[in-house]
């Protein structure tokens, strides 16, 4: 890397903490299998880690608490999140509530995915000024997938827009703390967060799985 094109990301960093700027982010991890058909029968289980989100927070290893609750802000032992369902992420060694929101969810015979975006804390639904709890502005997302593709089975971790939600009513009195979490707290777990999560939805940290 020359040193314009330094200069050129560092002007750009200093964009994203000035939350003028976004950034994608793509974190996958994948495994195959000895056959097709053990493949198929592993995707099964994959789908249903994917869905089943308040088990995530019992992965080994670095982990965050990941919390599901329903559209009234109710917390649900549900094994499937539902559109208008939310999420509450705290990350590791922090009291930090940050929330999200199940926009999307797709499921078809060798993919299932589902989208979140950062959002306001349940109860505060009907206020005309929501406050994003969360470190990431609202226009963020999070794509979690699994894919099969013959005996080869993949996760995903999509971030898109990843800018900083440090500006204006949303943020509210958050905005430094959410600069703070962003480009250090999560910066520096990010990858490991979701390398953990990809590696768990396919399988790769069990002791008994056939190769």
């Amino acid at each position: 890397m020359g040193l314009k094109d330094m200069f050129e990301n560092l002007k750009k960093e200093v964009k994203v903490v000035q939350g003028e700027e976004t950034k994608d982010k793509v974190y996958n991890n994948h495994k195959e299998f000895a056959d097709e058909a053990t493949a198929i029968k592993e995707f099964e289980r994959s789908k249903q880690k994917l869905f089943d989100v308040n088990m995530w927070t019992k992965m080994a290893s670095f982990n965050s608490d990941f919390r599901l609750y329903d559209s009234r802000g109710h917390r649900t032992t549900a094994q499937k999140p539902e559109i208008g369902y939310y999420i509450e992420i705290i990350l590791p060694a922090s009291t930090i509530e940050n929330w999200v929101k199940v926009t999307d969810i797709r499921e078809e015979e060798n993919m299932a995915e589902f989208v979140v975006h950062p959002s306001e804390k349940p109860e505060q639904r009907g206020q005309e000024e929501k406050e994003i709890k969360h470190f990431f502005i609202k226009e963020a997302s999070s794509t979690f997938r699994v894919v099969r593709e013959g005996k080869t089975i993949w996760a995903y971790e999509i971030g898109k827009n990843e800018g900083i939600n440090n500006q204006g009513e949303e943020a509210g009195d958050r905005a430094l703390l959410n600069t703070l979490v962003a480009e250090g707290g999560w910066a520096g777990v990010q990858a490991l967060q979701w390398d953990n999560l990809t590696r768990y939805l396919v399988h790769l940290d069990e002791a008994k799985e056939t190769d």
